[in-house]
This record gives C-alpha cells, structure tokens and sequence, in this order.
C-alpha cells in the first residue's frame, strides 16, 4: 500500500469517503469454533447500521435502544479482547463497543464473550472512523486506546491514531468530561499522545510520575502489555478528560 493518502474527496461506489487503512484486516485462517462464532455471533452483537452499504445516509445510531439507557463506553482497537470482556463484566450498569477491523481479534473477543456471558457490549469489526461518523454527538462518556499498532517509524507516525485525523471525531462523540485513557509501550507514542490529544481539546489528568508510570485500579493487563513486559519496555498509561 502507498505511504501517500489518497484525496479525501475520492469514494468508493457505495458513497463511502476513501479512507487508508494500514494493517491487517486477517490472519491466520480462523478455526472451527471461530468461524462459528463469527456465523453465529457476530450479527446479533451489532451496535447498529455502521457500514456504508446498509447505512448510506450515515443515519445515527440509537444507543438508547441498542443499550436500554445505560451510559456507552468505547474501545478502539480491542486487540483479543481481554480488556473489553473485563470492563463489561465490573461494569454491567455500562453499555460497551469495540472496534476492531483485524478479523482474527473479532473472533477471539466472540468466543470470550460466549465464555463469560457477557451482555452488554456491542462490536463493530471495521475501522473506528466509520463508526465515528454514526455515532450521536456527545453520546460516549469513556474511551479506550490501549497499545494501539505503534508504527515506529518516522515517516508513518501520520498512521497512529492520535493524530487529529482520529481525535477530532473522536472528540465530537465524547460528552464533555468523558475520559479517554491510552496505554502504550512506546516513548515517542508518548510524546505524540501528549502532543496532539491536548489539540483536540482534551487535558492530561497527571500530577506525579505515578498518574502515568501505574496502571488503573480496574486494568487488566493484556497479551500486548505482557510482551512488552518481556521486552523490557516500559509502560505508560496516560488519561485525559474532554473539555
């Protein structure tokens, strides 16, 4: 794929705005029971009419109706899993989605949610922006980016979310106040965090080392963490609140 981004105003037939994506869509082939829950599951756990071709009027969301009233949390990029089945289990009063367009993630999450019995979350198996652009102003109180893809190399730091590509609408759905938490291994991941969620109108809650070098007191630690753990990198786990 070329490192240069396509024109914003090129579209796909369905009417969709062409958007780059860099990284995987799929793995290794799914197994069985995974290709089952992606049959059976998956359908059924849909925050609503996300994709182009069902929704070309971008008409939002219903979170109310998808979620009976209950507050709604975000995680972008959900890897496994893990945190996002954690987080619906402590919290059954909150209503969760995650997004996650590698496919082989969506069916590890399935098969934890079938495991745990959660029932309060909701999965989009796409890129985040397309949710964005369905998701009612102001209608997220949190939000999760948690050892999101790195891509460590100079000339493709435009590819990570935080650039305002990304933490605008991201902004635009967060209720003010919301928190939006992000965990990452990477020191210049940092230092981009730190630079451009404050542009997009968020303030880092941090008075001492500890806000940042200490995870929550609900965190689960993850597969990404526990490697970086491994490798000897260090972890940062920064918060912000929408002004």
């Amino acid at each position: 794929m070329s490192d240069d981004p396509q024109d914003t105003n090129d579209q796909h037939a369905s009417g969709a705005p062409w958007r780059n994506f860099y990284g995987r869509f799929k793995g290794k082939k799914l197994k069985p029971n995974q290709q089952t829950y992606m049959k059976e599951d998956l359908a059924a756990l849909s925050p609503g009419a996300v994709d182009w071709d069902v929704n070309p009027d971008r008409t939002k969301l219903d979170l109310n109706e998808r979620f009976g009233g209950k507050p709604v949390w975000l995680e972008i990029g959900f890897g496994g899993g893990e945190h996002l089945v954690h987080q619906a289990a402590r919290n059954p009063d909150i209503g969760i989605i995650g997004a996650e367009p590698y496919i082989n993630g969506v069916a590890m999450l399935l098969g934890k949610i079938r495991a745990s019995g959660v029932q309060n979350l909701a999965v989009h198996p796409g890129d985040a922006r397309d949710l964005f652009d369905v998701l009612p102003a102001q209608s997220i109180s949190r939000a999760f980016l948690l050892y999101p893809d790195p891509w460590p190399k100079k000339r493709h730091h435009r590819r990570r979310f935080v650039t305002q590509e990304h933490l605008e609408p991201l902004a635009e759905v967060l209720q003010p106040g919301a928190i939006f938490r992000v965990a990452t291994d990477i020191k210049d991941y940092v230092r981009q965090t730190l630079e451009e969620v404050p542009k997009a109108g968020f303030e880092w809650l941090a008075e001492r080392p500890s806000d940042w070098r200490e995870p929550w007191d609900d965190w689960i630690s993850t597969r990404y963490e526990q490697k970086a753990i491994r490798e000897g990198r260090p972890q940062h786990y920064l918060t912000f609140r929408r002004l």
